[in-house]
């Protein structure tokens, strides 16, 4: 075939690995022309494909047989709505690489809590003498999976709604569904529209499928609608009597499974070193996956003792004795935001802000202990009008290391300073990530010098 790459980021480029790996002529195309774009085509034509930066050259998409799509490109971008273009069939590298892969796969799905839960399910499964890989979202593209000499027994895949929106033959053997929450209202129509997309995870359920399910969640437990397979389901609440299956919280505190009729205590929610209730909950999924694929209930107790958790999610980066300082960066919208206030036991300065993604910031005002609001980037104005009058809020016009600086002197003995930010990261940083190093570097720097 001759497959077309649209779009050079880290998915992109490791479809067109494939793509060629495969003995496919593939033709990559980026409107960016960042050293990272620069870089990734000129590997591409090194291997053998050809490859295009700083725009889109319709003819040559158009001559494709398939266009495999970067999660990062909407649906509406121009060169999409090209007569030709639009004619040729696409699919989220996810997709593509599905189709390639010949190993098991474990989806995960949901608007807060893929990730965590994602490398929590890898961790526990690799705990229990399984070969086990994370993917998609974390770790590597799918596409770098297959091309590995030995396929793992089990791929762990965060699947976000970008990425099932184009897909056609995905049949997860196990999928879970962390919860659902408006999010990426700057990309969707309307909230029905995204929730639409991530239903797509069900399309291609058997009977041998096994969902998991968030039992706390009424719109998780609508969505897969009449999709065959089995259900199981977690919640931090006890499990009602009778024949429901998955994974809770006791009355004492311990995360208990009730799998195949069989009942074990796994461990107290003591001994779990991640901080939150969201965080139990994405533990009690990750418990229900792992032993739906076979692990062993003592090896799944073992590893929820021993996971740390995740970068750029409620963790904590510098403790000046006084003062606590927190990087939840990977909070991109209100509703993650939300969770880490209401995960923290102390009075809390927040950064929030970035780039804008349509949701309101009222409710944060009533999510926790807020000390004060800093407000920054694009969003900063639409964040002071939400929240004025509610929370003390200023907006810093700054850079981001006058945005910090604020943040530590307003600071009181006893505080934490919360980077959660409730926006994307794209006005101010390349990504997330990008956002979170520099809230960790600064905040060490300011943690030190704190008398």
């Amino acid at each position: 075939m001759r497959v077309g790459i649209l779009g050079l980021a880290r998915s992109g480029r490791s479809a067109a690995r494939l793509a060629m790996a495969r003995g496919h002529d593939v033709f990559a195309s980026d409107a960016g022309s960042g050293d990272d774009v620069v870089h990734a085509a000129a590997e591409i034509r090194r291997l053998g494909g050809s490859a295009e930066t700083g725009g889109h050259t319709a003819g040559e998409l158009a001559s494709c047989d398939l266009i495999v799509l970067s999660p990062g490109i909407p649906p509406t971008v121009a060169i999409l709505r090209d007569p030709g273009v639009a004619l040729v069939p696409r699919v989220s590298e996810l997709e593509f690489a599905f189709r390639e892969l010949d190993a098991p796969v474990i989806a995960v799905t949901g608007t807060n809590g893929k990730s965590t839960t994602t490398a929590l399910t890898t961790h526990l499964l690799v705990q229990a003498g399984f070969s086990a890989v994370s993917a998609g979202n974390i770790g590597h593209a799918l596409s770098d999976v297959v091309l590995q000499a030995e396929q793992p027994d089990w791929v762990v895949v965060e699947a976000s709604s970008f990425q099932l929106a184009d897909i056609d033959t995905f049949a997860p053997r196990i999928g879970v569904l962390t919860n659902l929450s408006p999010d990426h209202l700057d990309r969707y129509p309307s909230v029905a529209a995204y929730y639409a997309d991530k239903a797509r995870m069900f399309e291609n359920a058997t009977a041998t499928s096994i969902w998991v399910l968030n039992a706390e969640d009424a719109a998780v437990m609508m969505m897969p609608g009449e999709a065959d397979g089995r259900r199981r389901v977690f919640r931090v609440s006890t499990l009602p009597d009778g024949a429901e299956e998955g994974g809770w919280i006791d009355d004492a505190g311990d995360l208990r499974l009730r799998v195949d009729g069989t009942e074990t205590r796994l461990l107290n929610r003591t001994e779990l070193r991640v901080l939150g209730e969201h965080n139990r909950a994405n533990a009690l999924a990750a418990a229900v996956a792992a032993r739906s694929a076979g692990a062993a209930t003592a090896a799944i107790a073992d590893g929820l003792r021993t996971f740390g958790g995740l970068e750029h999610r409620l963790e904590v980066v510098a403790d000046a004795g006084d003062v606590l300082w927190i990087n939840d960066s990977k909070a991109t919208n209100v509703t993650s935001t939300g969770v880490a206030l209401r995960s923290l036991d102390r009075p809390v300065v927040l950064l929030l802000g970035g780039r804008h993604k349509g949701e309101a910031y009222t409710s944060l005002a009533s999510a926790g202990r807020i000390r004060g609001v800093i407000a920054y980037g694009e969003a900063a104005p639409r964040i002071v009008a939400d929240l004025e009058g509610l929370v003390p809020v200023e907006h810093v016009a700054g850079s981001f290391e006058d945005v910090v600086a604020r943040a530590a002197a307003a600071a009181r003995a006893g505080d934490a300073v919360l980077l959660s930010p409730a926006c994307a990261s794209f006005d101010m940083f390349r990504d997330y990530e990008d956002r979170g190093r520099a809230f960790r570097a600064l905040a060490v720097g300011h943690a030190e010098a704190r008398p």
